[in-house]
């Protein structure tokens, strides 16, 4: 593989000139610019990121960690932060979190070991004083769909209880009066406090959501179907189900159907993401929009603003809120 210095040899120029040519820095004439750039093409050149960042003082590459390579979700996450890096011609490292608490760590310190110095971190299972310690130690530290009160300004995070809040208010607007819920079992906070928030409407209208109307399973289309099969075992009567998420939705959609309730006119449903999958379903799913792309972009500049030196303001805090998109699967009551 050619070097730096057997460009500058063949074109008969100093390292420094090469290295301002690589930089597009200034003090090289048009012909001996373009002479430079030949002969690295003709040998085969490929400048070091890592060094072309120490002369820039821009980071070379921004390192991402995701929980799930695969889930629709991140695959959203992931393009908000390229859209960013492309812009800025900055490489990503990408590693994947599993939402495993081993598995975030080793992620976060793979990426410290390739010196990356901006990094979009998704962390659910992590403690709080092992995500301050890293944004101590990195300069372009971000923590995605997550809030630290400590680090609050390098946190791009959703308002999850506001999101369950705004489900049940639309559903009790509709005059739905009997709501059944199904959520996540998994680990983190995500669907515990979409709960709060459905549970703080219902406050808020006089009423109550009892624990036998809230039944857990997997994030996913089957942990929906189960969910939904073991509302419809306990012989309940509902007039809505509010999913944790759109997947969840679909797998209750279907089960309803399959029971031969119609959906919306006999029991209507709501999900939670707006992912592609919702205008899809049959009928097209209601839900809430979970601006990740958008999210996952701010986050992406921060981490290369803050990289680059500019430093975290005080006192800022960068909150989101899910808004309602109105489909078919959710009608009012008659």
């Amino acid at each position: 593989m050619a070097t730096i210095k057997d460009v500058a040899r063949a074109a008969g120029v100093s390292l420094a000139t090469v290295s301002r040519v690589v930089n597009d820095g200034p003090k090289v004439g048009d012909a001996t610019r373009e002479r430079v750039k030949k002969i690295m093409q003709e040998l085969g050149y490929r400048p070091n990121a890592t060094a072309r960042a120490l002369v820039t003082q821009k980071s070379a590459y921004l390192g991402v960690v995701i929980a799930d390579l695969q889930a629709p979700f991140f695959a959203l996450l992931a393009h908000g932060v390229e859209v960013v890096t492309r812009k800025n011609n900055v490489r990503i490292l990408l590693s994947a979190g599993s939402l495993e608490k081993d598995t975030e760590l080793q992620a976060i310190e793979t990426l410290l070991e390739h010196r990356v110095d901006a990094m979009v971190v998704h962390s659910k299972l992590l403690d709080d004083e092992t995500l301050i310690d890293f944004a101590r130690q990195v300069p372009g530290f971000i923590l995605i769909n997550r809030y630290i009160p400590q680090i609050g300004n390098r946190c791009i995070w959703l308002d999850n209880v506001a999101g369950g809040r705004s489900m049940a208010q639309y559903a009790y607007q509709l005059g739905h009066k009997n709501i059944a819920v199904i959520s996540s079992r998994i680990q983190i906070d995500d669907p515990h406090l979409r709960v709060a928030g459905i549970k703080q409407a219902a406050a808020e209208a006089g009423r109550t959501i009892p624990d036998s109307m809230i039944e857990y399973s997997s994030p996913d289309q089957e942990g929906g179907e189960l969910a939904t099969q073991n509302l419809i075992a306990s012989g309940q009567q509902f007039s809505v189900i509010l999913a944790y998420n759109d997947a969840m939705a679909a797998g209750a959609m279907a089960t309803l159907l399959d029971h031969g309730i119609k959906v919306p006119e006999e029991v209507s449903v709501m999900g939670y993401d707006d992912l592609e999958l919702a205008k899809f379903c049959r009928p097209k799913l209601t839900t809430l929009r979970y601006p990740i792309e958008m999210m996952a972009s701010k986050a992406a500049d921060l981490a290369l603003r803050y990289a680059s030196g500019e430093e975290p303001g005080e006192g800022l805090t960068f909150k989101y809120t899910p808004t309602i998109v109105k489909r078919d699967s959710l009608i009012a009551l008659k």
